[in-house]
């Protein structure tokens, strides 16, 4: 079962992979770029302009995984040093580290300790699974709950206003999204899938407080429904940081199985 659990972690969570649409999102067509207002292109500046401009950051977090009928209470450790490499850890009951994973944007390393196995593959391998368009950009932009600048860099995505809210959707190399973001121009939804296809994620972000001036969701949640799968992860941080000297142990002994 951690098996499994780690993997789709690891693969599945992360790029949205063999998940079905829960909901039909209205995007611009792809085959007819529209001209971006000025009244929008200001708006996505300033959300881009309340992402979070950091050097590192680490934090701690409470984590419930629900798989099918299993649910797992975890505690995540996660480290990013912003555009080079992005590291989790994750600890199960009575403090045992269960696994340990590395991406970079050239490879993806898992170290599922439970099982004493190790996968490494190029970043591409992701490709297997979801589109092209999915960066490590797009992830690392993920899991610190900023807008993707580089979704946003297309002339197909619109924005609107509502009372207590902004909605953006857009389309950026087959790659559909919308965000929904709040007053403080901080996203709490982001939903991705690929345009035609039937792959998606969303994610949920709550409870924002700031950490140094860092304006951070306190809670996050993923959910992936498939065909074969059923995910979601919740995450509860007790612990950030930015900006302080992180590191990142990742080494590999004799014992453990190579798995290809």
């Amino acid at each position: 079962m951690w098996s499994r659990i780690i993997i789709t972690l690891a693969i599945g969570a992360l790029i949205f992979t063999s998940c079905k649409t829960k909901r039909k999102i209205a995007m611009p067509s792809p085959d007819t770029p529209t001209e971006i207002s000025a009244a929008s292109a200001a708006s996505i500046k300033t959300f881009e302009m309340n992402n979070l401009d950091f050097h590192t950051f680490s934090g701690r977090a409470k984590a419930k995984i629900e798989m099918g009928k299993n649910a797992h209470d975890v505690t995540l450790n996660v480290r990013i040093e912003r555009n080079k490499a992005i590291w989790l850890s994750v600890t199960a009951i009575l403090g045992v580290e269960v696994a340990r994973i590395l991406i970079t944007p050239d490879s993806v390393k898992i170290l599922n300790k439970f099982q004493g196995e190790y996968i490494a593959k190029p970043f591409s391998y992701i490709y297997n699974y979801t589109n092209r368009g999915v960066t490590f950009a797009t992830l690392q932009d993920l899991l610190m709950a900023n807008v993707s600048s580089n979704l946003l860099r297309t002339e197909n995505v619109q924005v609107a206003s509502a009372t207590d809210e902004f909605i953006v959707v857009g389309i950026k190399e087959q790659l559909s999204y919308q965000y929904r973001i709040n007053k403080e121009n901080r996203p709490f939804n982001f939903v991705l899938q690929e345009v035609g296809g039937t792959h998606n994620l969303e994610a949920f972000y709550g409870d924002y407080a700031k950490t140094v001036g860092y304006n951070f969701p306190r809670n996050v949640a993923l959910n992936i429904v498939g065909e074969e799968v059923s995910l979601k992860v919740q995450l509860g941080y007790n612990r950030v940081a930015f900006n302080e000297n992180i590191e990142m142990p990742f080494s590999v002994s004799s014992r453990y199985k190579v798995i290809n």
